[in-house]
């Protein structure tokens, strides 16, 4: 018995030397928020780690508005957002005193997903669209066929992000005509691959998401175009894709991406070095994982911007604005 005690008593102690011992010099990044901004905010986390052995970066997902919570409340030193920062987001900063820099790190489009045994959609309008995610479509608008003539006379099943997504906010702005304005009796998650499975599993399905999860499976899923009908591109229904989302024809469906920074984080060396490392490696990293890279001087606009400590929303912390072109989002930066 006193040899067990002995045992378990080492025990403790080698545990305990591991904890405030050898680990006492790892630095902790926390991040959490959008699921659209984590892969590339992971993809970064994992290079930077390589160089900086000594700096732990833990990236959760919990959805932009999730990630903000967190943020305004001093339990994250980073929060990865799909979006702008909304007022009640900014006043809740407020309140904990909790300031913040704002930094776009890439470009994305929302993709409009079908089964690929969907043979019926060819493209779809943004009228069409708005039919059928609105909030006076709850259960009401509930079969193919009346989304347009022609299309089959069975159930539509939907699939979207949830009510803390950024994707949710920028698509019912976009779509509907106000953030936070849908339809609830659709299957919503925060995390885009359920979403990617369940549309891959249902021939009736129709969902949307950040074009990323898409190029990673697209084998599952069929990508429709969409027709902005106001000729703001001129050219009819457009498909999502580095081209159309850099050059800004796919409207209204494209966006930045973000990350803010807590000042206070900031100031610490391995924050610094992370979001420094963040924006010089970000074209390449965004582009592995799927996304669209800002132009190089909009990462030097927003390395100064970072650097000058310039707090605050570019976007007047008023959330989601629809139609922010490449050439518009490096002026603000500017």
């Amino acid at each position: 018995m006193k040899k067990r005690i002995g045992l378990i008593t080492l025990a403790i102690v080698v545990v305990n030397f591991f904890l405030t011992g050898a680990f006492s010099d790892t630095k902790l990044i926390k991040i959490d928020g959008s699921s659209t901004v984590f892969p590339i905010t992971e993809a970064v986390a994992e290079e930077f780690q390589k160089q900086y052995p000594g700096i732990k970066v833990m990236v959760g997902i919990s959805g932009t508005g999730g990630g903000f919570k967190r943020f305004c409340r001093a339990e994250t030193d980073i929060s990865d957002a799909s979006r702008p920062i909304k007022p009640k987001e900014v006043e809740l900063c407020k309140e904990n005193n909790i300031e913040y820099i704002e930094v776009p790190v890439a470009y994305d489009g929302l993709a409009v997903m079908v089964n690929p045994q969907n043979t019926w959609v060819d493209y779809l309008t943004v009228k069409e669209l708005k039919k059928i995610w609105e909030p006076s479509s709850q259960g009401v608008i509930t079969k193919w066929s009346q989304i347009r003539a022609g299309f089959p006379d069975k159930e539509i099943h939907l699939f979207g992000p949830g009510t803390d997504s950024g994707t949710f906010d920028y698509f019912t702005e976009a779509i509907c005509g106000k953030s936070g304005a849908s339809r609830g009796d659709y299957t919503a998650s925060e995390d885009d691959n359920i979403l990617v499975e369940g549309i891959a599993s249902d021939p009736f399905a129709l969902g949307y998401f950040g074009l990323a999860y898409y190029e990673q499976n697209k084998d599952k899923l069929k990508i429709v175009p969409i027709d902005d009908e106001d000729d703001t591109n001129g050219k009819g229904a457009i498909a999502p894709s580095l081209e159309t989302v850099m050059d800004s024809t796919y409207q209204p469906l494209s966006r930045p991406i973000f990350i803010y920074i807590s000042t206070k984080a900031a100031k610490k060396d391995e924050v610094k070095k992370f979001v420094e490392f963040y924006l010089k490696e970000a074209k390449k990293l965004v582009v592995e994982v799927g996304y669209i890279p800002l132009p190089d001087e909009a990462y030097k606009a927003a390395l100064e911007r970072f650097q000058k400590g310039i707090t605050g929303s570019v976007f007047g912390g008023k959330g989601a604005k629809v139609g922010v072109k490449m050439e518009e989002l490096l002026r603000m930066e500017k």
